[in-house]
């Protein structure tokens, strides 16, 4: 799975630096940059991206009305949406959520901390295309984002975080295969990779070229 996105800024150096936080991500393309409400828009309905990173201060309308009108237009392929910008007022990020806006990431920001939302963004994804009924965790992993809730006991959002970056860069492998790659006990590695798996943001698939028993893949 991966995902088109459009990057809403007014400032042109900084849209060009989300451009390439965005193409660093494996599963992004970039398609397309807007600097105003009305280009947003325009942008939306022609391009039809999957993600789109909207700042809210913008010439001509604002990002929360640029989302509002897209919103409002049943012609459009609704986006998700992830807010990107400086404005940290109650009214503002009410306004974001009630616009659907389930992610909102405060300027200055890296590419890691962008990839994480993005991460989330495929989780989601990927639990909604699931298909047929889904169970409470893929309900959770739909409505609100990974990275907002607690982790099981004995795990840490650092190290997670790092077992989902090998298990990407390595293109899927077992637990004693992220163990090595990363210096953590097999037990330890398996149980961050079931909860990716559990989250949605990897999947479980059988290796049988292993000798003896197969053992499980994790792939993302």
């Amino acid at each position: 799975m991966s995902l088109r996105v459009l990057v809403v800024d007014d400032a042109p150096a900084v849209a060009q630096l989300h451009g390439r936080f965005v193409a660093a991500h494996p599963q992004c393309e970039l398609v397309g940059t807007a600097a105003s409400g009305p280009d947003a828009v325009a942008a939306i309905r022609s391009l039809e991206p999957d993600l789109v990173l909207l700042d809210v201060h913008l010439p001509g309308f604002s990002g929360i009305e640029a989302l509002r009108a897209v919103r409002a237009d049943a012609a459009v392929r609704q986006p998700e949406v992830v807010a990107v910008t400086a404005a940290r007022d109650v009214d503002t990020v009410r306004d974001a959520r009630l616009m659907g806006v389930r992610h909102y990431i405060v300027k200055p920001f890296t590419a890691h901390d962008l990839h994480q939302r993005i991460d989330d963004v495929l989780a989601e994804r990927g639990a909604a295309a699931s298909g047929g009924t889904l169970d409470q965790t893929r309900i959770d992993a739909v409505m609100r984002p990974s990275a907002r809730r607690s982790l099981p006991k004995g795990l840490t959002r650092e190290t997670l975080d790092l077992v989902h970056d090998a298990l990407r860069r390595l293109g899927g492998g077992t637990a004693a295969d992220l163990a090595a790659e990363l210096g953590l006990s097999r037990v330890s590695c398996r149980r961050y990779l079931e909860h990716l798996a559990d989250e949605g943001a990897a999947r479980r698939t059988m290796d049988y070229a292993t000798a003896g028993r197969p053992s499980t893949r994790y792939v993302v």
